[in-house]
């Protein structure tokens, strides 16, 4: 299992220069990737951000973790993604998934027949990200376009937030895998790996990556942590699809699916996701104090070290 951070904690503060401090120290110190979401109404593009951040990194993967499709035409999404590869140094993964209907809400988007804007959405964006051309024509979206140098120098993977059955399978058919938040390992196991592989291998795709992230905190006080947590990300609680996630792994919500406690048992719970199926586990980091923050960083660094 590959180690990185997920650096979405910082996207409130609005800071470019924040993003990219944070990114440089998680390549110093060893990280594989280090991905960044990107909040519908926030007004803090993430591609645009990791562009930069690519000017500065030397060989981490970056990557969104997500850019929801909605508000994009696929060939504008593709368009600014090959435009973000082609400023990097390194290696550009674009994660995309449709959004919720609450957040779209506030844009005036409709929430109509989302799996099937979901399929159309990868029926252009990745054949446009492989070769820099496509000609497709669907019930919600469709276009026709020849990218400029013709097909692309740099490969992009495209991974798919994707909760749902009807979601991975999509996933697994039409892209590289998955990018998870809110699931934990009994989930991964037993929903999850499952149905995407079988979607991955019913369209001839070899094994998908599963991306997954989840807050993670060394602590002595595990309680006042995850009661933090669980008011302070209470909101995803509220949402639909990630309401099937907790239940299906027997959780009440953020604060009981957190990875927090003693660097024994976050080594542990990290370690079972691995074993659950996660190829690549993107911490997003969780503290309440320096020495929190400290110990969190120096167990994620000794998992991401080669010899672990």
């Amino acid at each position: 299992m590959n180690i990185g951070i997920n650096g979405t904690g910082l996207v409130q503060s609005a800071s470019v220069q924040r993003v990219i401090d944070h990114a440089l120290q998680a390549e110093r110190d060893g990280f594989k990737s280090y991905w960044l979401a990107e909040h519908p109404t926030g007004g803090f593009d993430a591609m645009t951000v990791l562009a930069l951040v690519g000017q500065a990194v030397q060989e981490m993967e970056l990557g969104t973790a997500v850019i929801p499709l909605q508000p994009r035409h696929p060939i504008a999404l593709a368009g600014q993604a090959l435009t973000t590869a082609n400023a990097m140094k390194t290696r550009f993964t674009l994660g995309v998934g449709l959004s919720h209907e609450i957040m779209m809400a506030q844009l005036g988007i409709g929430f109509e027949k989302p799996i099937r804007q979901l399929k159309e959405s990868l029926n252009l964006l990745v054949p446009l990200l492989e070769a820099g051309e496509v000609m497709a024509s669907g019930e919600m979206l469709s276009g026709d376009a020849q990218f400029f140098g013709g097909k692309p120098a740099k490969s992009i993977q495209v991974v798919v937030a994707a909760l749902g059955p009807q979601a991975l399978g999509v996933a697994g058919r039409q892209s590289a895998g998955t990018t998870l938040a809110w699931v934990g390992p009994k989930t991964v196991r037993e929903h999850i790996v499952p149905r995407l592989s079988d979607a991955a291998a019913s369209a001839g795709r070899g094994a998908p990556r599963v991306i997954a992230t989840l807050p993670v905190c060394v602590t002595d006080d595990e309680e006042t942590v995850r009661a933090a947590i669980g008011r302070g990300l209470k909101m995803y609680a509220t949402l639909p699809s990630y309401q099937a996630m907790f239940e299906k792994e027997g959780v009440a919500g953020p604060g009981e699916l957190a990875i927090v406690g003693s660097r024994a048992q976050c080594e542990d719970r990290i370690q079972a996701m691995l074993e659950a199926g996660v190829t690549d586990f993107a911490a997003s980091e969780y503290y309440l104090n320096p020495e929190e923050k400290a110990l969190t960083r120096s167990l994620l660094k000794h998992m991401a070290a080669p010899q672990h």
